[in-house]
């Protein structure tokens, strides 16, 4: 099946693709440490040296700007990862299987539901410690919930379709069933969540750092930058802009190409 996607799929592909790889170029576009401090270069403007000036360490802004983008991209990614492997088991059996099975794996989704999911995420990382590795744990749980939703909903819609049911009075294991034929026809939806979700991811992940929770000193993170910046707005503006602009600007991308993504996989849509 060849997928058309819309334009700001193709503009947001191409914008991610870019700070992708400026990111993992870092180390070709700049010489400075991300993490070495120079007292004496505190809070420098803009200038040739620093091209986006330096912090209230003497690190330059630049250079862990492009750092940082490396940690919150494989934040997003692995954040993610941790959400749909149980989410998309937990709805696969509770959408084929149902009765019991469904009605105590969707309770437990509702208790996690209950909670907003920045909340759930600190009440995770209140119990495991701060730190990145645990905040990406903490923000892959919280999103377990949706997807074992959205898994279930699609396995209920497919299970019901005349070739599912023909393979199983034919005799297919529920395990052939399931793989072979539930789950590519619902795919479409989970690719579209997986996506905007790594967007939401970096912006929890950015928030958890921003208090402290996340990414610790002297880790070349965003939020983490801009929780360091916001005692000097006035004084160093570049220290809070840069990485809040680059947050804003990685979140739109990977949404707009979420939203394509979950427009041209929709088998409902008007073409």
């Amino acid at each position: 099946m060849i997928v058309r996607l819309p334009i700001r799929a193709v503009v947001g592909s191409l914008g991610l693709m870019v700070l992708a790889a400026i990111a993992l170029g870092a180390p070709l576009l700049t010489s400075h440490d991300p993490r070495a401090m120079f007292l004496g270069d505190q809070l420098q403007s803009p200038s040739c040296a620093h091209w986006l000036g330096t912090d209230l360490f003497g690190r330059d802004v630049f250079t862990r700007l492009l750092y940082g983008g490396r940690i919150s991209l494989r934040v997003g990614i692995v954040s993610v990862g941790i959400s749909l492997l149980p989410g998309l088991i937990m709805g696969l059996l509770a959408g084929y299987y149902g009765r019991l099975l469904d009605k105590l794996l969707m309770h437990l989704t509702d208790v996690m539901l209950a909670f907003p999911g920045l909340l759930l995420a600190l009440g995770i990382v209140a119990l495991l410690g701060p730190g990145l590795n645990n905040a990406m744990i903490a923000i892959g749980l919280a999103g377990v919930p949706r997807y074992a939703r959205l898994v279930r909903a699609s396995v209920l819609a497919v299970r019901e379709t005349s070739f599912v049911e023909a393979a199983i009075a034919i005799g297919c294991k529920s395990s052939r069933v399931i793989v072979r034929h539930i789950l590519p026809n619902i795919y479409g939806p989970v690719v579209a969540l997986t996506t905007l979700d790594v967007g939401l991811a970096i912006l929890n992940a950015s928030g958890l750092s921003f208090l402290g929770l996340g990414a610790q000193p002297p880790t070349p993170e965003w939020g983490l930058m801009l929780s360091e910046g916001r005692g000097y707005l006035l004084q160093a503006p570049w220290m809070t802009l840069a990485p809040g602009l680059m947050i804003f600007v990685t979140v739109l991308t990977i949404n707009l190409i979420g939203d394509g993504l979950r427009d041209a996989l929709d088998p409902y849509r008007v073409a």
